[in-house]
């Protein structure tokens, strides 16, 4: 291996860390709120890729119909629950309304805009909004009556659901893979090195994402009350943070960033049905890394699970994904051995 090898495999391997690092991100996000180890989070990975590419045939997304199902049955069950607790009929329309008409909207544009042809960065939008509003709506079916179940139980829904995602998936796009066009059309010639337009998007989209989480959990108010969530549920509900709604938010920003990286990753590989859970999977060896606790550290372990992956292609392609994955078994042994305690000593 020379010196121009070593660099294209490092840019590979950085541009590649850059979305494991989002997803690293949503990991610790949602489990540090919530305390579910969020399985289907590559699952928005490929539906925000293959949204797009249904978007880019002139097609309706099978997206937007899950996406309404999905509207009706949470609207049902907040206004069954609403109904039972506050026993005040007009403030659990309200609860199911507020529930149900913005995700509906978005299925109806979409529905709309799917056969106009609008230009990419538009049915990318389009795209990313479908995507996104999965987020409170899976929240709202799945997790928010088990908010207070063991981790375990959470961890045995999750896979679950990641399941129904998966088989939701092969319906809606088939076992076709599809593969989007980059969103910039560039090349730069950096020496041995060539940099595309859509290196430097993934570069660029990281980056901005990441000061934009930061600044929004130091200097927002929503962002502050989500942090509280996260260091002690208890002392943020007596305090009046809602744990329903910091969940909801929590899975919101996990989808955005899930179908951001699924945009990102779209151009530069072939992406399947089941594709997601692969990519997911490395976002969670990036999060395992950092201790399911650290954002830093998510950011750092997914810029090194990339260049991993990208040296171990290189040396042994066949196995690539077997070296990623073994990753996590050294990092679980120096925690293990550097913990002084457990749950169950509590």
């Amino acid at each position: 291996m020379d010196f121009s090898i070593a660099s294209i495999l490092a840019l590979d391997g950085l541009t590649n860390g850059a979305v494991y690092a989002l997803l690293g991100l949503a990991t610790v996000l949602v489990f540090t709120v919530t305390r579910v180890i969020f399985i289907p989070q590559g699952e928005f990975v490929a539906y925000g890729a293959l949204t797009l590419a249904m978007m880019q045939a002139g097609k309706t997304p099978g997206t937007v119909w899950l996406l309404l199902i999905l509207a009706v049955v949470a609207s049902l069950m907040e206004l069954v629950e609403r109904w039972r607790h506050h026993g005040q009929p007009l403030r659990a329309l309200r609860s199911a309304a507020k529930t149900l008409v913005p995700p509906v909207v978005v299925a109806l544009v979409s529905i709309w805009a799917a056969p106009q042809q609008f230009p990419m960065w538009a049915q990318a939008a389009l795209s990313l909004a479908i995507v996104t509003a999965f987020g409170p709506l899976v929240y709202r079916v799945a997790y928010q009556s088990l908010e207070s179940a063991t981790p375990l139980v959470l961890l045995i829904v999750s896979v679950g659901v990641h399941f129904a995602m998966t088989g939701l998936g092969l319906l809606f796009f088939g076992a076709e893979g599809f593969r989007n066009p980059p969103f910039w059309d560039y090349r730069l010639e950096l020496g041995p090195v060539a940099l595309s337009g859509q290196t430097i998007v993934i570069a660029l989209c990281s980056l901005a994402l990441i000061v934009m989480l930061y600044l929004y959990f130091e200097r927002s108010l929503r962002g502050k009350a989500l942090r509280a969530t996260a260091v002690n549920r208890t002392g943020a509900r007596l305090m009046g943070i809602s744990t329903h709604a910091s969940g909801q938010l929590t899975f919101t920003m996990a989808a955005f960033i899930g179908a951001l990286s699924g945009l990102l990753i779209g151009p530069t590989t072939t992406v399947f049905y089941d594709s997601g859970f692969l990519i997911g999977l490395k976002g969670f060896v990036a999060a395992v890394v950092a201790g399911l606790s650290s954002y830093p550290g998510a950011l750092l372990g997914a810029l090194f699970v990339g260049l991993v992956e990208s040296f171990g292609s290189f040396w042994a392609s066949a196995f690539k994904e077997v070296i990623v994955f073994t990753l996590i078994l050294p990092v679980l042994l120096v925690r293990s051995l550097g913990s002084s305690h457990s749950d169950e000593d509590h």
